[in-house]
């Protein structure tokens, strides 16, 4: 079998999956990337509920593709199912989240997290503060558009620009996250206009993926 990594985005927009996958472009040296789209998802994943309500989605649609997928990817920022899905693959399951965290801590010493709306907030430092990573992050700031009004070029990057400079030159960061897997097309031209650097979190997850599967690691379920 060809090595492959599936990478899900749990909700239910087909243009979000297509920036990310066109994304990871770059990783796809010798191994296929195959980008799926949760049809059964909200729009946009934006809330606890939302979160909540897709977590078992994920976790069937890492039941269904166990047999053909090498690791799995879950693009969203919330990592919603990631432990659900870890227990059902004897394969590596990675969270963009937790992903996207960690190699920006290898980037810089204080975090920013560019969130797309500022109820996120609450819910993404509840999740920092359970991976212990809460004392990395110098700030965190709304976009305040929504999963389908990221793919609006006119609105959205120019805001993305004017958070990362809040998060670089108000509070401290070094290094930014961007908060979304919707985001990933603002990654490069985020990072020349600020001079920082800009983590899109599912290249950073598949990235690592691609590292498990090809140093032989294994998963913890199944």
């Amino acid at each position: 079998m060809t090595d492959k990594i599936l990478v899900i985005n749990p909700n239910s927009t087909e243009e979000v999956t297509r920036a990310m996958d066109a994304a990871l472009d770059p990783l796809r040296n010798g191994i296929e990337i195959e980008s799926v789209t949760n049809p059964d998802g909200p729009p946009g994943i934006e809330s606890q509920g939302d979160v909540d309500f897709v977590a078992g989605h994920v976790r069937s649609m890492v039941t269904a593709r166990d047999n053909d997928a090498s690791a799995f990817v879950v693009a969203c920022f919330s990592d919603p199912g990631l432990q659900a899905a870890r227990e059902v693959t004897g394969k590596p399951v990675f969270g963009i989240s937790e992903c996207g965290m960690l190699t920006a801590m290898g980037l810089g010493q204080g975090v920013g997290v560019i969130a797309i709306l500022s109820k996120s907030i609450p819910r993404h430092t509840r999740y920092f503060r359970g991976l212990g990573l809460d004392t990395r992050i110098a700030g965190e700031r709304p976009l305040e558009l929504g999963v389908v009004e990221l793919s609006d070029e006119g609105k959205t990057y120019g805001r993305m620009v004017e958070v990362a400079t809040a998060l670089r030159d108000k509070d401290g960061a070094d290094v930014i996250v961007m908060g979304c897997a919707g985001m990933a097309r603002y990654r490069a031209r985020l990072e020349d206009e600020i001079s920082l650097p800009v983590v899109d979190p599912t290249q950073a997850a598949t990235a690592m993926a691609i590292s498990a599967v090809r140093l032989g690691f294994k998963g913890k379920g199944g």
